[in-house]
């Protein structure tokens, strides 16, 4: 008998197969993206609102049954699978509330009929959702408690499986990703909040970048006068990859391991280690506008841009809870970095470049630890009583960026530094002009330690499965179309395709390549105005060939 343990990231979804006797892991399976159009949780939410909640559900579901079928066990055999993630991702799979999450304001929840929706930890039969699509018939599925309706389970685990409730002094921890998720205690008090980063912070929205997977540049190290890559295998582990020149791309080394695009840590790195090297002398400008890293891997100014908005929206963040907390810069004892960034990010790059503050004594990586609380769930059950316990002890405030002029302020300087090239000098002037404290400079040296060489410590003796392409196709009519194919053309992920059926025109969208509420250009560049998202429904789910 087997139980799975599930990570719904914004991003994509990480899975395992355990044994429940012997308590080993089996085999991994992650996915390369999400089955929802757009790259962060607000795309998604807005796709599941104008296209429809059962349509985001079944998307969702879809997807997941994608991972099942790669663990290639009988359905029959698994007794259990523990859920975590966000509020949005959890309320989507299960097809439960999520007007709440959208809406903020009270007196508009009250209108709409979902004030106060509890998203409590649920046991309930896998055929629930799955009959039809996937049937286990001896299978519950376990989900663990939000503490509030906005700090949900993926919060609620980034505070549990690290140090961070146990420590005395002010403390932050912070899950990176699409939607950084973090949390600042000081005494007894907790506030939460999250950062809408954007892909880049994974590597998505880059020129050459990808989620962290096999063949994924995750650091860039100075060695000599050239650059060393460093690259996961793959087991997931971090090997010395080719020595380049950064600026011609010659391979100076070749280590014989292919590099195949980069991560968010390795986009991090690239920009640390330019900065440092005074290869840019004002950002977001590259020598000769890029760095070419290998065959194809090539880091542009755009590039540093996206990941400019990415890092000073988590900055911003950061920043905006210890204003609020009133505390002072320097109180700051331990700083938490958890997911995959966190984990193969080089920390020394990150508090240099403003990922993770800089002026903190003690840093400490984590790895995925959303996955970690679905392990414990998935092997134990009775430890859902224990994870309640908590979540009911744990008093958190949650701080609404969107609602923050705090943050609105430190944002505006982030991007103006990250754009425009702006020094640190009149960085600091405009903070004060708004009334906030300069941060303190990086400390020439700090305690990082390294739990964990990657972010799911342990992919099982079958190892690591990727599903590159989920396959789900989304189709709507398109009853004007006159067959210019424009929208095809426009479309940045070449996830549009227009086709004819029994004398009927219909758009058939890519799921999991299509950018969502962020893009659009198919709707914009219609002349007839015929594409529609909000009338799209699930076609079939296929292998598509990219």
């Amino acid at each position: 008998m087997y139980v799975i343990a599930l990570d719904l990231g914004t991003s994509g979804f990480r899975s395992q197969l355990i044994d429940i006797k012997s308590r080993e892991t089996i085999k991994t399976v992650i996915t390369m993206g999400h089955p929802l159009p757009g790259g962060n949780v607000m795309d998604h939410l807005d796709f599941a609102i104008n296209t429809g909640k059962d349509v985001a559900h079944g998307l969702m579901i879809e997807a997941v049954k994608e991972v099942l079928e790669r663990f290639d066990v009988d359905p029959s055999s698994i007794q259990r699978i523990a859920v975590c993630g966000n509020p949005i991702q959890l309320s989507l799979f299960q097809n439960s509330e999520i007007l709440d999450l959208a809406y903020a304001g009270e007196t508009k929840q009250k209108k709409l009929g979902v004030h106060n929706v509890k998203r409590d930890a649920r046991v309930f039969p896998a055929n629930e959702i799955f009959k039809g699509i996937y049937e286990m018939d001896n299978c519950e599925i376990v989900i663990p408690p939000a503490i509030k309706h906005e700090i949900g389970a993926d919060a609620l685990a980034m505070m549990l499986e690290t140090d961070f409730i146990h420590q005395d002094g002010p403390c932050l921890v912070t899950d990176y990703g699409t939607n950084a998720e973090m949390a600042l205690k000081v005494g007894d008090k907790i506030i939460t909040a999250s950062a809408a980063a954007g892909p880049a912070i994974e590597g998505q929205g880059i020129n050459c970048g990808m989620l962290a997977g096999p063949g994924a540049i995750s650091d860039v190290n100075l060695e000599g006068h050239h650059w060393r890559l460093i690259v996961l295998n793959e087991k997931m582990e971090t090997v010395k990859g080719d020595l380049i020149d950064p600026v011609s791309g010659e391979v100076i080394e070749s280590s014989g391991i292919q590099a195949k695009g980069i991560t968010g840590t390795g986009v991090i790195s690239t920009i640390a280690l330019a900065i440092k090297e005074g290869l840019t002398k004002k950002l977001p400008h590259l020598p000769e506008g890029r760095i070419v890293l290998g065959d194809g891997i090539i880091i542009t100014d755009k590039d540093v841009e996206e990941v400019g908005k990415a890092i000073g929206a988590i900055r911003a963040a950061h920043m905006t809870l210890m204003v609020a907390a009133g505390i002072e810069y320097s109180d700051l004892k331990y700083v938490y970095m958890s997911g995959a960034t966190g984990t193969y990010v080089d920390a020394e790059k990150a508090r240099h470049i403003g990922s993770a503050p800089g002026f903190s004594d003690n840093i400490v990586q984590f790895g995925n630890t959303s996955i970690g609380l679905a392990r414990k769930l998935a092997l134990d059950i009775i430890k859902l009583c224990d994870v309640i316990s908590v979540a009911k002890k744990i008093h958190a405030d949650h701080l609404m960026m969107a609602t923050s002029e705090t943050f609105k302020d430190i944002y505006v300087c982030e991007l103006s530094y990250w754009q425009q090239g702006m020094p640190i000098e009149v960085y600091d002037q405009m903070l004060e002009l708004y009334k906030i404290k300069p941060f303190p400079r990086a400390l020439e040296k700090v305690n990082i330690e390294k739990r964990v060489s990657r972010d799911i410590d342990d992919v099982g003796r079958q190892g690591l499965d990727i599903v590159k392409d989920i396959g789900i196709i989304l189709e709507g009519p398109v009853e004007k179309c006159i067959l210019c194919h424009k929208c095809e053309k426009e479309c940045p992920e070449d996830a549009v395709t227009i086709i004819e059926r029994e004398g009927k025109r219909f758009a058939n969208i890519d799921s999991q390549h299509c950018l969502g509420t962020s893009c659009r250009r198919c709707v914009a560049i219609c002349p007839e105005q015929t594409m529609n998202h909000s009338i799209l429904k699930i076609k079939r789910s296929v292998k598509i060939k990219r």
